[in-house]
């Protein structure tokens, strides 16, 4: 599983509560992503480690390939606002 240059990919698991909440602001927002259950895949969870170096959830992946891990939901916010998706 890989992201393509135009999406936007969150890797987490149903038990996270950062992953829920990170989850609920981009439904919220009305923001397109891709989200990847570690639960029922979970071997992704290899790919969302090399991603990140990090066993810290959720990982979010932007267009640009950059990273978040844990990220507050200022931090999201502003990146997608940086990357014109807000």
């Amino acid at each position: 599983m890989t992201s393509s240059p135009s999406s936007l990919t969150v890797f987490g698991a149903d038990w996270c509560r950062d992953c829920i909440r990170t989850k609920s602001q981009l439904d919220g927002l009305g923001v397109e992503y891709t989200y990847v259950d570690l639960v029922a895949e979970p071997a992704a969870a290899d790919i969302a480690r090399e991603i990140s170096g990090r066993t810290q959830i959720p990982v979010v992946v932007y267009p640009d390939s950059s990273h978040h891990v844990e990220p507050s939901n200022a931090d999201v916010e502003s990146k997608l606002r940086e990357l014109s998706l807000i």
